[in-house]
């Protein structure tokens, strides 16, 4: 056996060679032909070197000594059995001129059980790593990915020093032994790959950090490329804030919403839009809500807001304490105010049936702004669920839970909306901001 470890490329170059019949991390097995013929010219006067340079081996990836060594072995065996030595049996008398196996010490013995024992715990180890087996508290299973699988068995093998279980460990984990030899030598440009995300990582970090961690793999691209003149694949950035964990932080569910009962005076209006939001016209649709924002210890505001269909810009917000009808009365006075009082013609204001919008007095102001009412149907969130959209996404970007007093929460939807109108860049707006696209589309 070779002194020298062979990797994975240096064993496919060494099987190309057709006097190698197969080899391994630390073994060359030559074929009998080879080592006849080899003997002979070491007879004839050539060279152990010599000999194997002829034949096609490179000296340096199997060693120096390598020839002379093997020569040294091989005549042995010519010598006491000529050539049939080569061609029967390898073990036995017709060996290639090995020492025969002698008898164990009791402490080669006891290493060799220690060896067994450590293989039997690899075996289990690696099968069991590799599948997840389900445990209890375990909601669902796991399953590593090819690359884990490879450095489960890698591991195993290093620190076991079980060099001769590779096909036995590939088999368990599901993977096969070349693709296991491939991602071994494939070490270098792994590690040359994390140098890499090493430096990429650090403008995501520094945008996630910036963003109050509440931002994803789309909108850090979306800033890399407006705010840093940086281009760089949303994959990529995704897979790297999951190898760095990076976990941006997300709204839980509401599991109970409020609903009131409207009067009998209360009149719905049909749903104009048809969920057709976007008509490329700023102003022209108006999508409006309400949300609850709990704070501080139990206390509750309300938020109510104007949304542009088109370049989904908040046009108007109001933020109360209390669900009385003044709370969409001053939102619509605010959106006269951030108009001018220059409603689009035809501009139609969008809501759910809810008791404000229902309300006479509601559709009665609506009117005196010349817009046109209209309301999803009844149960149906998807109907208005741009403004839905929203309110998710402002959840998740504001940070108002941990207040105690309302002007402190104002102060931060006032932020998160500003951020939101003016530096949150969409994709679907061509990747600009709500404020810029709704100016490329006055321009357009």
């Amino acid at each position: 056996m070779s002194k020298n470890i062979y990797n994975e490329f240096q064993i496919k170059e060494l099987e190309k060679n057709p006097n190698v019949l197969n080899a391994s991390e630390r073994s060359i097995s030559y074929s009998p032909k080879f080592k006849i013929k080899a003997v002979k010219d070491y007879q004839a006067g050539k060279a152990p070197s010599q000999i194997f340079l002829e034949q096609g081996f490179d000296l340096d990836m199997i060693g120096k000594k390598q020839p002379k060594t093997c020569l040294r072995r091989w005549r042995n065996t010519y010598e006491r059995f000529g050539e049939e030595g080569f061609l029967t049996e390898r073990r036995g008398k017709g060996s290639t001129g090995r020492p025969s196996t002698k008898e164990l010490s009791v402490e080669e013995k006891l290493k060799k059980a220690e060896a067994k024992i450590k293989f039997l715990e690899a075996e289990n180890d690696p099968l069991k790593k590799a599948r997840r087996v389900r445990e209890a508290g375990v909601e669902k299973e796991t399953i590593l990915t090819a690359s884990e699988k490879f450095a489960l068995i890698e591991k195993t093998i290093r620190v076991h020093q079980l060099h001769n279980a590779v096909s036995y460990l590939c088999e368990l984990a599901g993977v096969s032994r070349s693709g296991y030899y491939d991602w071994v030598k494939a070490a270098p440009l792994r590690a040359q790959r994390d140098e890499q995300d090493e430096l990429d990582v650090a403008l995501i970090r520094k945008i996630f950090i910036s963003k109050r961690e509440k931002v994803g793999a789309l909108q850090i691209k979306m800033i890399m490329e407006n705010d840093y003149s940086a281009c760089m694949n949303h994959k990529k950035i995704r897979r790297l804030m999951s190898k760095y964990n990076l976990i941006t932080k997300i709204r839980q569910a509401n599991p109970y919403r409020k609903i009131a009962k409207a009067t009998q005076e209360h009149r719905t209006c049909p749903n104009l839009l048809n969920r057709d939001f976007n008509q490329s016209v700023p102003g022209k649709v108006l999508l409006t809500d309400i949300t609850y924002l709990y704070y501080g210890k139990g206390q509750k505001a309300y938020l109510s807001c104007v949304k542009d269909g088109a370049t989904t810009e908040i046009l108007a917000y109001n933020l109360s304490t209390s669900l009385e009808m003044d709370i969409v009365y001053r939102t619509l006075t605010k959106l006269k105010e951030a108009v001018d009082g220059q409603f689009h013609q035809g501009a139609i204001l969008h809501s759910d049936q809810g008791m404000h919008y229902t309300h006479p007095r509601f559709q009665s102001e609506v009117k005196k702004l010349g817009l046109i009412q209209s309301m999803s149907r009844k149960g149906n969130c998807w109907d208005n669920a741009p403004m839905e959209s929203f309110f998710g996404h402002f959840k998740d970007l504001a940070e108002y839970k941990s207040y105690d007093n309302l002007q402190d929460v104002k102060r931060e939807v006032d932020r998160v909306i500003g951020e939101y109108n003016h530096d949150r860049y969409q994709y679907g707006l061509n990747k600009m901001t709500p404020v810029q696209y709704r100016s490329h589309l006055l321009a357009a």
